[in-house]
């Protein structure tokens, strides 16, 4: 290494030090500013909805945006270790069980949702990889990704989020392992198949530490750039929510004691689109008002992994019967998650 690449280098920590300090000093000021902003500059009356409302959305919005930065940039020097053709090579020739697990944990850390389903199902299923595993992949990257476990974090806790992903990994396992189990590969279009060498193969080029760290910085402005609006409208509503609407109306519909919220709930997420960056902030104001946690996670679950245009989507490449094989099997999870949630807590 030359001289000019270590003062780059020494210049680029520096730079990172400063941006981390100025990330923690601003989230430490996030609740005075929401105080300051709403009661002495727009000198709104305490105690009433409307300041409530605002309150809510100065300090959640901020809040889940640095979070997002953090996280996203993280996430995205991890990604770099991973492209299309990497997680088919991984997944290829593995035994379904081990396969199911392992494709459910790419999910979680690879760059893919619903909009690349077919030409990742393509992708798959032409190297070699079984069609369960596929669709252990397919359902985890959309459901359980950085953006939902740092909002869940964020807005609800370590504790709902580490419920959340880990139920949605059940999910994602079992049901792909029951649908290799049932044998539908019939049911794929015949044109998957004749499909060959779908993407470029890896160079296999490491990239360097700096590499990376770009890596990082352009998974922030690919993907916060992308959801921002999302989470700043999911907000908004869900400051809604909390500011307007009756406690009692909420905890009537979406309370322990309807037996038919959770599959109520499933029904009116599946048409939705949205994702959870848009979704999350909704569902903390519908807890805040006293809908039940299993009924709520089942409604976002169902937001992200069932929505309606990802099936559009997929029935480019499957038949009916296998459309609704899968949506049957995951929403049977995601009832099962949200009943089970409603009985323990």
């Amino acid at each position: 290494m030359g001289p000019v690449d270590a003062m780059r280098r020494a210049s680029g920590f520096a730079a990172a030090g400063v941006a981390a300090l100025a990330w923690a000093a601003a989230y430490r000021l996030l609740g005075p500013f929401a105080r300051w902003a709403t009661y002495d500059v727009a000198a709104l009356a305490p105690g009433t909805r409307l300041a409530s409302a605002v309150e809510f959305f100065l300090y959640e919005a901020p809040k889940v945006l640095l979070l997002l930065l953090l996280v996203v940039f993280g996430v995205g020097i991890v990604r770099s270790y991973f492209t299309p053709d990497r997680t088919r090579r991984v997944l290829a020739g593995r035994r379904e069980s081990a396969g199911n697990v392992l494709a459910a944990l790419l999910g979680t850390v690879t760059p893919f949702c619903s909009c690349s389903a077919v030409p990742l199902f393509i992708g798959f299923v032409t190297t070699g990889v079984p069609l369960g595993v596929t669709f252990s992949f397919l359902i985890s990257a959309p459901m359980v990704n950085e953006v939902a476990v740092v909002l869940l974090f964020g807005l609800l806790g370590w504790k709902v989020a580490a419920l959340y992903t880990s139920t949605g990994l059940v999910i994602a396992i079992a049901s792909g392992w029951t649908i290799g189990r049932l044998g539908l590969e019939r049911f794929v279009e015949p044109w998957v198949y004749e499909v060959r060498g779908a993407g470029a193969i890896d160079a296999g080029v490491p990239l360097s530490w700096d590499g990376r760290l770009r890596a990082g910085a352009e998974a922030v402005r690919d993907i916060v750039g992308k959801v921002w609006p999302w989470v700043l409208g999911g907000i908004a509503v869900g400051a809604g929510i909390h500011g307007y609407v009756p406690e009692a109306f909420l905890a009537g519909v979406m309370g322990k004691g309807a037996w038919w919220a959770v599959p109520l709930a499933v029904v009116l997420g599946i048409p939705m689109y949205s994702n959870a960056a848009g979704i999350v902030p909704v569902v903390q104001a519908l807890l805040g008002k006293g809908a039940a946690l299993g009924t709520v996670l089942a409604f976002m679950m169902a937001v992200i992994a069932l929505s309606l245009p990802e099936v559009i989507i997929l029935r480019k490449v499957l038949r009916p019967p296998l459309i609704a094989a899968f949506v049957g099997i995951v929403g049977t999870g995601i009832l099962i998650v949200g009943y089970l949630f409603n009985a323990i807590l």
